[in-house]
């Protein structure tokens, strides 16, 4: 009776996440359309910015962080030939043109700054003083040049019906009405960085216990896709591996497993019991298993153990679900929401490790 009702929930989560796919396929269908409209306005009057053409396809400027919440990365022109630096210098400045008696904090993790030295050929217009400062590009200035086009061009494109601002952080916000309800999309500038990989992205290590993947040819294929960086802050530009994640959870699969399904179940758990709302505190992004760049050595050991060699069926166990939920109360200590993200964090993780540890072994799964 047990292994029935159990079977039953795991049948309704899939259920559920099929409903997901297409609630969010119709509205990135739609958010496709007035996306492409104001960037194709803002591009006519600001040639530093690209137009997002519409896709029939998987568009890969658009991530969903949570059913009502898209990041949407908008690449820009005149910025190629980069190399890092290993000039390192003080800063003093601030938005406003003052000067600060004590120099601007240094980038930490993912996040660091951008020189216009750093690339060989660069449009005259990203020297100009808008987006400049001392020979840096700041994001908080390429946000306020960005903010001001985009209120334009909803204005010219008439999507004021359609589309507003929301002005409660110092990046782009827009919330955007379609058919499935309001989403919120998050626009964020994006220099892209193609056949290079950062020194601060270090690949993890494989630890002994578990099968090398991918592949170190894999591994240089996946690098030369390289890296974007992201306009979403004041001082530091965010470095993002969205083509290189999306090619591993494509290939995580690959020998007829079921990971994919079970972090798809853990998901929709996350969305409809652990954090609901529109919204969420821990987003899609947190949860994902391949997002292992600079982040904790739990992510890392998830990502792995998902990858481990061992007794993968395509049938999702129900089993993997509900001990990943339980292994995740243990963590937080409660059903919801109730203590810092950090810690909810790893809650999450630790279920998806117990969700997946229990198709992998019969020994017990560990805390990490």
């Amino acid at each position: 009776m047990k292994s029935l009702i159990t079977e039953n929930l795991a049948d309704c989560l899939l259920d559920k996440v099929d409903l997901r796919r297409q609630w969010i396929s119709q509205a990135v269908e739609e958010v496709q359309k007035v996306i492409c409209r104001l960037t194709t306005e803002i591009s006519h009057h600001d040639i530093r910015f690209q137009a997002i053409p519409y896709s029939f396809m998987y568009n890969g400027n658009i991530k969903v962080l949570a059913p009502s919440q898209f990041l949407v990365t908008v690449p820009v022109r005149g910025l190629a030939g980069y190399r890092e630096t290993r000039e390192q210098r003080w800063r003093y400045y601030t938005l406003e043109g003052t000067r600060l008696p004590c120099p601007l904090r240094d980038p930490e993790g993912l996040q660091q700054w951008l020189q216009i030295q750093q690339f060989m050929k660069s449009l005259w217009q990203w020297h100009e003083a808008d987006v400049n400062i001392e020979g840096d590009i700041v994001p908080a200035k390429v946000l306020q040049v960005f903010r001001k086009l985009v209120e334009n061009a909803i204005e010219t494109c008439c999507l004021s019906g359609k589309v507003s601002m929301l002005t409660n952080s110092i990046a782009v916000w827009l919330a955007v009405e379609t058919s499935q309800g309001q989403v919120e999309l998050e626009l964020a500038p994006a220099v892209e960085i193609p056949n290079a990989w950062s020194k601060k992205a270090r690949w993890p290590r494989w630890p002994r216990c578990l099968m090398r993947w991918p592949s170190r040819d894999r591994v240089g294929c996946i690098k030369s896709f390289g890296f974007t960086l992201l306009a979403r802050a004041t001082y530091h530009w965010q470095l993002s591996f969205v083509q290189a994640e999306q090619m591993l959870l494509e290939q995580l699969d690959e020998d007829g497993g079921c990971r994919r399904k079970c972090f798809q179940a853990m998901r929709q758990m996350k969305e409809d019991v652990w954090c609901p709302g529109q919204r969420p505190v821990i987003t899609s992004h947190h949860l994902q298993p391949t997002n292992v760049y600079g982040a904790p050595a739990m992510c890392q050991v998830l990502f792995w153990a998902l990858r481990s060699s061992g007794e993968w069926d395509k049938q999702v166990p129900a089993h993997r679900v509900l001990a990943g939920d339980r292994g995740r109360k243990e963590m937080t200590g409660s059903s919801k929401y109730s203590r810092g993200a950090s810690s909810w964090i790893h809650g999450l993780h630790y279920s998806l490790l117990v969700t997946c540890r229990l198709g992998i072994t019969s020994d017990p799964p560990c805390n990490p």
